[in-house]
């Protein structure tokens, strides 16, 4: 994630995020640059990237939560 602002809860996630970030992207059949640099990208393709990542990590977060209570 190059030139990212947000600062993470959980500093060693960054490795899966920047995974997840290339898996949900190569899915939806969008080329994310090697170099990281999406400022060429088009905002529509941004977002369909952020918001696939953002519900895969809330599944997860769910079946997370769902195996606590069991």
């Amino acid at each position: 994630m190059a030139n990212n602002n947000n600062q993470l809860v959980v500093p060693q996630a960054n490795a899966a995020l920047d995974q997840l970030k290339y898996e949900v992207a190569s899915e939806l059949g969008i080329a994310i640059p090697q170099d990281g640099y999406m400022g060429n990208m088009a905002t529509r393709d941004a977002g369909s990237i952020g918001g696939n990542i953002t519900r895969r990590l809330v599944q997860i977060a769910e079946q997370s939560l769902a195996g606590q209570f069991k």
